[in-house]
């Protein structure tokens, strides 16, 4: 009678090889890409499990770039902007090549320095939709766009809108010596306030596809 071979068990924590840093679940960790020419995966760390032979696998929920969701980067996503996907995989928990940070988008545009390892989060994604939570973000500035952390913006003091420099016909370097600011609606005589609008950030029904898969 053959013998039942050992069940797994799960980790409180893994050490990544070569190096001092040790992953627990809940962390956020870097994956090394089956392509070495694309910059590495970022997931949330859900479970770490070890089989018989101590292989540890690793349970994660994907973050992705705007560029690897449907509908692309677009000119309001920041930098080191990630989504929170409804992705799930396990992979080899050798593919973990380091840890970073994902903060909430009021957290990062808090940072004074913005490190190798930071990024942020502020949408919740559906990968095989394309769609987003929250569906609507708040815009700023005449050219009704959310909000980017990477651009400077100044804030009106009549209205309290954010704007682009070069929106209002300024430079940077103008931008950053302002002590006060009105926009062109407030400083006008007949001064307007405009409501704040939404913007619509799900791609149209017609661009749905399938997941894209990430098996090592």
């Amino acid at each position: 009678m053959a013998k039942t071979k050992p069940g797994k068990k799960d980790l409180d924590s893994y050490s990544i090889k070569g190096t001092n840093k040790v992953v627990r679940p809940g962390d956020c960790v870097l994956m090394r890409p089956s392509d070495s020419d694309k910059p590495p995966y970022v997931a949330k760390v859900e479970k770490l499990e070890a089989d018989h032979r101590n292989n540890v696998k690793v349970r994660v929920r994907w973050y992705y770039r705007p560029e690897e969701s449907i509908g692309g980067r677009r000119q309001f996503h920041g930098a080191k902007e990630l989504f929170l996907s409804d992705h799930f995989d396990v992979q080899s928990a050798h593919t973990i090549e380091g840890k970073c940070i994902v903060h909430s988008f009021k957290n990062y545009t808090k940072l004074e320095n913005v490190a190798p390892e930071d990024y942020f989060c502020r949408f919740e994604y559906k990968a095989a939709t394309g769609g987003f939570t929250p569906d609507r973000v708040a815009v700023y500035c005449k050219c009704e766009m959310p909000y980017n952390p990477d651009d400077l913006m100044v804030q009106c003091e009549g209205c309290k809108d954010w704007f682009h420099p070069s929106c209002m016909g300024m430079s940077i370097d103008e931008a950053k010596t302002l002590e006060h600011f009105l926009c062109s609606d407030c400083s006008s005589e007949d001064e307007t306030k405009r409501p704040l609008n939404s913007f619509h950030v799900s791609p149209p029904d017609e661009a749905k596809v399938e997941s894209k898969r990430r098996k090592r």
